[in-house]
C-alpha cells in the first residue's frame, strides 16, 4: 500500500543540505593547494629553461653569420653604430623571450591543476569516518539508538537520519566517546568508511531513500497533571528509556505562554472536555478518581474558571496557538479526540451533572463549530454522562471484537519529496500489532481535508495514525494507550520496556520526539 507523491525537481522552500568535509577533507583541500602550486613552479621552471636553450642556440647561430654577408652601414654613419644596432637587437630579444615564458603561465597553471587533478584521484584523501547507528533487523535495541543520536545532536555534534535506508538508520560522528556511549546504552554501531559511505550515498540517490540532516536537540515537554492516576503513559516511558530528557507542564504554565520554551509538546492521556475521563460509572468511588476532580476543580478556580470545561477549552485554545507558531504537538488515547470535540464546543455545555453540576445542552451537537478543529469534522458528541465514550470518532467497540491478533499498516512516502512524513513512518516493519485505548483509532469519514494517514487498520473503517500541518506548526495522533499492552486496564503495571527493546510501536512515538531535530522542509503529499 502506498501513498507516494510524484518525483521532481526541488521546489521553493527546499532546504539544501551542505556536508561539512571534516578535518581530514580540510587538511587534504590545503595539501592539495600546496601540491597544485608546485606543480605550476616546476612547470614554469621548464618552460622557462627550454626558453633560454632556445635563446642561446638563436645567438650561437647569429655568431656564425659570414662576414659582409650584411648590408653596409650608410654613409657617414659613425663608428660603432652598427654594435648599438646589435646590442640593441639582443635586448629585443631577451624582451621577447621574457614576454614568451610570461605567456606560459597559464599553460604551467593548466598543466600543475591536471596533474595535481590525477594525483588527487589516484590517492584520495580518506573522508571524516562515521558511525552508523543500523534501525533494523541487527540492531540490539531499537529505542535507546533515538537516545544515542539525541545525545549526539545535545552535544552539539549534527547527525543524519537515513530514511528508508535499514530501517531508518542514523549516521553520527565518529569519535571515542560516541563508541563509549553506544556500548554503555546497549546499542549497535557500525563504522563507516569513506568508501562505504560513499556506497550508500549512491544508494540512497538511486532509490526511495534520503539523508536528512538533525541539527540540534528538541527541548521536549510532556502536558501531564501533578497527580499520579493508576495507568501508565507511553510516551514518558519511552522518554525514561530512552534517556531523552523532558519536562512537564501542565494547565497554569500553557496558559502562562510557557510553551513557545519548547520544541514538542506530548498530551498526556487528558480528557480535554472536563469529564474526568468519563470514569464516573466504575470509579467515582475510588479515591484516585476523587483526588483527580478535586485536582482540576481547584486549578480551575485558580485560574479563574469557574468550570473545569472552560479551563480545558482555554488549555486546547492555547495549545493550538503554540501549534499554528511553529510547535509540534504529539497525542495519544483519550488526547486525540477530546482535544477536538474542546476545540468545536468551547462555550458549549457537552458536560453531564454529575461533572459540572447541571445537565448537557441537548443541543449541543448542532452547535459544534468544525472549523476550529485541526483533525477532524462532522463528529457528534456523545452527551451521555454514564458512557464509557467521547464522540462517534472512536473505534474501540470494533477495535474490540477483531481481538489482539489484528494489526495496522504503515504508509509508505517519497523520502526525497516528503521527508516529515517519512520520519514519522520510519520502522523496522511496515505491520505494527494493534493495542486499544480510550480512543483506539479514528473513523475515516470524519477525517478533515488535508489530514495525512500515516497507518490504518487495512478493510476497515480505522485510521490509527494521522499528521498534518497547522500554521508554521504540525499536529500528529496515534491511537491506543500503550504499544506493547493490547488493552492496558486501570491500575494494571507500567511496561516493561527493557523486555520491548525493538518495539515497533514505541519506535513511531520516539520517530516524533526526533522529528524537530530535522531541517523543515516543504511537505509535498
Amino acid at each position: 500500500m502506498f501513498r507516494l507523491a510524484g518525483a521532481g525537481p526541488p521546489g521553493p522552500g527546499r532546504h539544501v543540505r551542505v556536508r561539512r568535509v571534516g578535518a581530514l577533507g580540510a587538511l587534504g583541500a590545503v595539501l592539495g593547494v600546496v601540491l597544485i602550486a608546485a606543480l605550476a613552479l616546476v612547470t614554469l621552471g621548464l618552460a622557462s629553461l627550454f626558453m633560454r636553450r632556445r635563446q642561446g642556440k638563436a645567438t650561437r647561430a647569429g655568431a656564425g653569420a659570414t662576414p659582409g654577408a650584411g648590408a653596409a652601414p650608410p654613409p657617414g654613419a659613425a663608428p660603432g653604430a652598427d654594435d648599438g644596432a646589435t646590442s640593441a637587437a639582443g635586448t629585443a630579444k631577451r624582451e621577447r623571450s621574457y614576454a614568451e615564458v610570461v605567456e606560459a603561465w597559464p599553460i604551467a597553471l593548466l598543466v600543475g591543476l591536471s596533474l595535481g587533478g590525477a594525483l588527487g584521484a589516484a590517492f584520495p584523501v580518506p573522508a571524516e569516518a562515521k558511525l552508523l547507528v543500523p534501525m533494523d533487523q541487527v540492531q540490539t535495541d531499537h529505542l535507546k539508538a533515538y537516545g544515542l543520536t539525541y545525545w549526539a545532536l545535545a552535544r552539539g555534534q549534527k547527525a543524519e537520519w537515513l530514511l528508508n535506508y535499514r530501517g531508518g538508520s542514523f549516521l553520527l560522528q565518529d569519535d571515542a566517546e560516541t563508541q563509549r556511549e553506544a556500548n554503555v546504552r546497549g546499542v549497535t554501531v557500525e563504522p563507516m568508511s569513506g568508501a562505504a559511505e560513499a556506497a550508500m550515498r549512491a544508494t540512497l540517490a538511486d532509490e526511495n531513500m534520503e539523508a536528512v540532516v538533525l541539527e540540534k536537540a528538541p527541548r521536549v515537554a510532556v502536558y501531564i497533571p501533578p497527580n499520579t492516576p493508576p495507568w501508565d503513559d507511553a510516551v514518558t516511558l519511552a522518554l525514561k528509556y530512552a534517556e531523552i530528557p523532558y519536562a512537564t507542564v501542565w494547565d497554569e504554565e500553557v496558559l502562562r505562554g510557557e510553551l513557545p520554551r519548547y520544541d514538542w509538546l506530548h498530551l498526556h492521556h487528558e480528557d480535554f472536555t472536563g469529564q474526568h475521563g468519563k470514569f464516573y460509572v466504575a470509579y467515582h468511588t475510588f479515591p484516585w478518581y476523587q483526588e483527580e476532580e478535586r485536582v482540576q476543580k481547584a486549578m480551575a478556580a485558580k485560574l479563574g474558571f469557574a468550570r473545569v470545561t472552560q479551563l480545558k477549552a482555554a488549555v486546547a485554545m492555547a495549545i493550538k496557538d503554540y501549534v499554528a507558531r511553529g510547535g509540534f504537538m504529539f497525542g495519544m488515547c483519550s488526547a486525540t479526540d477530546t482535544y477536538d470535540i474542546a476545540l468545536a464546543a468551547a462555550g458549549l455545555d457537552i458536560a453531564g451533572e454529575v461533572y459540572d453540576g447541571d445537565p448537557a445542552d441537548p443541543l449541543a451537537n448542532r452547535k459544534l463549530d468544525y472549523s476550529r478543529t485541526l483533525a477532524f469534522r462532522d463528529f457528534r458528541v456523545d452527551l451521555d454522562p454514564f458512557l464509557y465514550r467521547f464522540s462517534d470518532i472512536d473505534v474501540t467497540q470494533e477495535a474490540n471484537l477483531r481481538g489482539p491478533n489484528s494489526a495496522f499498516t504503515l504508509f509508505d512516502f517519497s523520502a526525497k519529496n516528503d521527508p516529515v512524513p517519512s520520519m514519522l513512518v520510519q520502522d523496522h516493519v511496515n505491520a505494527v500489532p494493534e493495542f486499544l485505548g480510550q480512543n483506539t483509532g479514528f473513523r475515516r469519514r470524519f477525517l478533515k481535508s488535508g489530514v495525512l494517514v500515516l497507518g490504518e487498520v487495512e478493510g476497515t473503517d480505522e485510521l490509527k495514525y494521522l499528521h498534518g500541518r497547522f500554521g508554521r506548526g504540525t499536529f500528529t495522533f496515534l491511537g491506543g494507550h500503550d504499544p506493547e499492552d493490547y488493552q492496558h486496564m486501570v491500575g494494571d503495571p507500567p511496561t516493561d520496556l527493557t523486555k520491548y527493546k525493538h518495539s515497533p510501536g514505541y519506535r513511531l512515538i520516539l520517530n516524533n520526539v526526533l522529528s524537530p531535530a530535522a531541517a523543515k522542509k516543504t511537505q509535498r503529499t
